[in-house]
């Protein structure tokens, strides 16, 4: 049974590291000014300010107004991936075991009435062959 009384770690939001590449996005990961380009250094800091302070607002707006949506749906998608797999592939694949069960039994049975003589025999007639 699950354990429903789970507490959300408000400090560690990606235990599992899901998107550990997006935490360390950073100004220098998108703008770069190669030597001999480069802007004022006043400017450049703003630059760095405003990056860092819309990519978090941006980032705040978009999950306070998409974020409970998208959080729905994707409850929605897991929960049918869930149902799928307990009431139609699960049975499916048991359905599909049996049947095998019953070919692999006709197919045993086949081989050893065919084949499994003949390879007995020749078997026994090369038995007696030495180096």
């Amino acid at each position: 049974m699950v354990d429903k009384t789970r507490v959300i770690d408000l400090v560690n939001r990606d235990p599992n590291g899901l998107n550990s590449h997006l935490g360390t996005l950073l100004f220098n990961d998108v703008i770069g000014e190669p030597d001999g380009t480069h802007s004022i250094d006043f400017i450049f800091k703003l630059s760095n300010t405003c990056f860092e302070c819309w990519k978090g607002l941006c980032y705040k707006l978009l999950t306070f107004y998409c974020g409970c949506c998208i959080a729905i749906e994707w409850g929605c998608e897991f929960a049918y991936i869930a149902f799928a797999h307990i009431w139609l592939i699960t049975p499916c694949f048991k359905c599909c075991e049996i049947n095998c069960g019953v070919f692999q039994r006709i197919y045993t049975t086949c081989i050893n009435c065919c084949c499994t003589p003949c390879y007995e025999s020749f078997g026994g007639i090369f038995h007696h062959f030495k180096r």
